[in-house]
């Protein structure tokens, strides 16, 4: 989700559209692909034109719901996307994607059939989309100023750090960031409340919506994709973001040799586990090479790599052991079976319920 998931996307795609042009480039064959921002490796995108021969138009957005808009137009300009599952259920029953032709994919043998079990919630007989990435939304913090602002015991490993009104209030001197959205905020404070992340009860979201009003005078904003900078440099010292993007931020703080210390914990009281997908809109211009796209990033050999660069794991069982043991090994990227048990999914909501959370994050983005 990056998702973790700034810079790097915009410049790969120029650098692969740049260059010399052929004479016959009006028959070579193009793919346009639209992702989440720094979700994966220069060198992937590359290799891919070298080993197709297919000219890649490479975008990014940083929410789902930018890039629902795009794909409810009907329209979207795109043959391969990447929605999370929750998103990827309500555009699957609005008929905006085409079958994936499993002949095209024989690298699917790769894929962890317990994950793809689960998937099944948002994509019946998993139809329409492959896993690319999955995570958690959890918390990511720079250790030496939370210590400053709540001393030796803050609860980091607890959503009491963000929910609690005296804790977050501490926080604010340093910078607090929140994702900008509504379909995942809302569910962490309804489960913090004890009420189901996914209710369909107008009254939970007025619930909610009480306790981050609360809250809300202590953050500092909310963005999808600014945290990951401003955390790796120092200018804010909690965010509540996508579990691979605080792997990124530290590496880039380590990186910048600036001082800062980016860490992260999946909170004990559970959070919400998501996938990212790879999926073909219905009216794809080149849907044979988004076959071809697809079908390669599900090398073990190619997926691996990714999952160092963008700090989540991958659903290719037989490329975890050529992850990087500091991703593989760490419980707060993969979860452990006692913490997977707290995780929960997402699910789309009923038309009334999506209006009463859409009208609760209005209220509290506006402080109103």
């Amino acid at each position: 989700m990056s998702p973790s998931k700034c810079l790097l996307a915009p410049l790969v795609a120029a650098g692969l559209l740049a260059g010399a042009v052929p004479a016959q480039a009006e028959e070579q064959r193009t793919l346009r692909v639209y992702n989440w921002f720094d979700y994966i490796t220069p060198q992937t995108l590359t290799d891919f034109k070298k080993d197709s021969g297919v000219k890649l138009i490479y975008d990014i957005f940083d929410t789902n719901e930018a890039l629902e808009a795009k794909l409810l137009t009907g329209n979207s300009g795109y043959d391969v996307v990447v929605p999370s599952n929750v998103f990827l259920a309500k555009q699957i029953e609005a008929g905006v994607f085409q079958p994936l032709d499993r002949s095209k994919l024989p690298n699917w043998q790769h894929l962890d059939p317990a994950l793809m079990k689960l998937i099944e919630a948002n994509d019946p007989g998993n139809t329409f989309a492959v896993p690319y990435m999955y995570g958690t939304v959890l918390i990511g913090f720079n250790p030496e100023k939370v210590k400053a602002a709540l001393g030796e015991h803050a609860p980091v490993d607890s959503w009491d750090l963000i929910f609690k009104p005296e804790n977050i209030a501490k926080l604010k001197q340093c910078g607090v960031a929140m994702l900008d959205s509504p379909s995942e905020i809302l569910p962490l404070a309804l489960a913090y409340l004890g009420l189901d992340p996914n209710s369909s009860e107008p009254s939970d979201y007025k619930q909610a919506q009480d306790l981050l009003l609360k809250i809300r005078p202590s953050v500092t904003y909310f963005h999808s994709s600014k945290y990951m900078a401003d955390i790796a440099n120092g200018d804010i010292c909690v965010a509540v973001g996508y579990s691979g993007s605080f792997s990124q931020a530290a590496n880039r703080a380590r990186e910048a040799n600036n001082g800062v210390v980016v860490d992260m914990r999946l909170p004990k009281e559970g959070a919400p586990i998501w996938f990212d997908m790879l999926a073909i809109p219905k009216n794809a211009a080149n849907a044979e090479d988004a076959h071809v796209f697809i079908n390669y990033l599900l090398r073990p050999e190619v997926i691996a790599p990714i999952s160092d660069f963008v700090g989540y794991p991958n659903p290719n069982k037989d490329a975890t052991e050529n992850v990087s043991p500091a991703i593989r090994n760490n419980p707060n990227l993969y979860p452990t079976a006692e913490a997977m048990a707290k995780l929960y999914t997402l699910k789309p909501l009923p038309r009334d319920a999506e209006r009463a959370r859409t009208r609760a994050w209005t209220r509290i983005k506006s402080r109103t």
